[in-house]
């Protein structure tokens, strides 16, 4: 018995090292951890449990280059998997395979959240006479990492998937993270293609660079493939815990409520200040975010893509909220191409996991041009309002400053998308467009026949401001908004709604709302 116990410790201890002291060396001199050191950082301590450790040991190949089990991340439980890249270069064969499907079947069968610690170049490649079982094209099984894609169609929407890039990642494993609900990469350690550097070459004879081609900036700033990024691990790994605090283990579940929360009745006097009475003139809405969430704490995702567009989420009286906003000081706040995509995707991913909405609305419409008509603004604009429609969730929506055209309904603020409550501040406008446009339109003719152009045009767009702006008048005329109110009030609005919307009735969970990556 001691003979066998002293046998299995010296094994672990072979195989916890990976592929041993150079390659983990070489791993560390290129600023990146090791799969159980990101394993150790990202759980409590203690509270991992690894399985199929000890697969390939005998061929000196344990774990076959991938790490998986489960644990505690503050104090909640989660799957993960972690390639290791001094094993067979994480390179995905069969075995390797196997347990990555495995860890997603346990987690989709236990309904805890799943995290993906990503650091492979996909399929192994092996010459033809080494192949034999590890192939993973030469194998009959269905369980193979070739066909994780399945399951983690069959986890959207259930339990929450996060993926962290954390080396250069290509083929199959980049579609696997692009089928999860979130991405974080690392500066300079993290890449993701389809194809590498050398393979475009040899093709199209082009020469570009790693970095160039699918760093961490180009996936959050440029794709918008990647939510965010950071400056190390540790950080990356510190953010995958507080996401996951605003987010229940399963689609079955609400979100976690902290008990210690911000001042249920602080007033917002600081607002006035920040929004300009002039709707042309712009101004951050982050600044807003932070006065009326609780504590000034605000998690965004994709911040550096389609600025003009804000999503995250944040808590009111300890309730997670996921919050989308126009952005004035980015293209004026305009709804556009990949803002649509943005927003349309976050808002599914909140209906999916039972997490209301506050829509903070400041927006002159669609962004006009060629370009956004001819990259087809039409469908993905149509992909935020079927997002909207479908959203069972609670909605609340706050009419800032101005909303025209088909921004109303791409926000939310006409009645019929679901909007279960609308507020309007006292300077707020809706209309069909913006006075200067309307009376542009309307009153050309006018204008250019007038003897003084600017007094007459002038005088017209007062006239049309007092008809469309005058919010007192349109809180008489219409039901669907449920009051005016004062900048300040806004936080307290929000708590004291949610206290009612909290009851809404929920749709049958057996219905699937999967979180497609539109």
């Amino acid at each position: 018995m001691n003979e066998k116990i002293e046998r299995l410790r010296d094994i672990k201890r072979v195989a916890k090292d990976g592929g041993g002291k150079d390659k983990i060396d070489k791993e560390h001199a290129k600023g990146k951890l090791t799969a159980r050191e990101r394993i150790n950082a990202l759980f409590d301590e203690g509270t991992f449990q690894e399985f199929n450790m000890l697969v390939k040991h005998k061929i000196g190949a344990a774990g076959d280059g991938i790490v998986i089990g489960h644990g505690l991340v503050n104090g909640r439980r989660v799957c993960a998997f972690a390639h290791d890249v001094t094993v067979l270069g994480a390179s995905q064969g069969y075995f390797h395979g196997k347990k990555l499907y495995k860890i997603y079947e346990f987690a989709l069968k236990f309904q805890v959240p799943i995290i993906g610690l990503n650091d492979s170049p996909g399929a192994r490649v092996l010459r033809p006479e080494l192949a034999g079982s590890d192939d993973p094209y030469r194998v009959s099984d269905e369980k193979h990492a070739g066909v994780v894609f399945y399951m983690n169609t069959k986890a959207s929407g259930v339990i929450p998937q996060i993926s962290a890039i954390l080396g250069n990642c290509t083929g199959g494993s980049v579609y696997s993270p692009a089928l999860t609900d979130f991405i974080f990469m690392v500066d300079n350690i993290s890449h993701m293609f389809i194809t590498g550097p050398k393979v475009i070459e040899s093709v199209t004879g082009e020469k570009i660079s790693m970095e160039d081609l699918g760093s961490s900036k180009v996936h959050t700033q440029k794709t918008g493939v990647a939510d965010l990024r950071f400056e190390n691990e540790v950080l990356c790994f510190d953010n995958i815990k507080k996401l996951l605090s605003f987010l229940p283990s399963n689609c079955y579940q609400n979100p976690p409520i902290l008990a210690e929360c911000d001042d249920f009745n602080r007033l917002n006097d600081k607002i006035e200040d920040i929004i300009p009475y002039d709707p042309s003139k712009p101004y951050d809405m982050k600044r807003v975010i932070y006065e009326i969430v609780d504590n000034g704490d605000f998690f965004e995702v994709k911040p550096e893509y389609a600025k003009e567009i804000i999503t995250g989420f944040a808590r009111f009286n300890g309730h997670p909220f996921g919050i989308v906003a126009n952005q004035p000081i980015e293209k004026a706040g305009c709804m556009t191409i990949n803002s649509s995509w943005k927003q349309a995707r976050f808002i599914r991913f909140c209906n999916n996991f039972n997490i209301p909405i506050l829509l903070l609305v400041d927006t002159p419409g669609y962004l006009p041009g060629k370009d956004q008509e001819h990259n087809a603004i039409i469908r993905h604009g149509a992909k935020t309002l079927y997002a909207l429609s479908e959203a069972d969730v609670p909605k609340i929506a706050i009419l800032i400053r101005k909303v025209y055209g088909g921004a109303a309904l791409g926000m939310g603020v006409l009645p019929g998308f679901g909007t279960d409550m609308v507020f309007a501040l006292p300077y707020a406008e809706i209309g069909a467009m913006g006075a200067e446009q309307a009376v542009n339109l309307f009153y050309k003719d006018e204008i250019n026949n007038a003897d003084d152009k600017k007094t007459f045009k002038i005088q017209k767009v007062k006239e049309y401001k007092e008809h469309y702006s005058d919010t007192f008048a349109f809180a008489s005329d219409v039901t669907y908004v449920e009051d005016i109110i004062e900048p300040g009030e806004m936080r307290g609005v929000v708590i004291n709604s949610y206290q009612l919307l909290k009851n809404k009735a929920k749709r049958k969970r057996d219905i699937k709302f999967g979180n497609i990556p539109l």
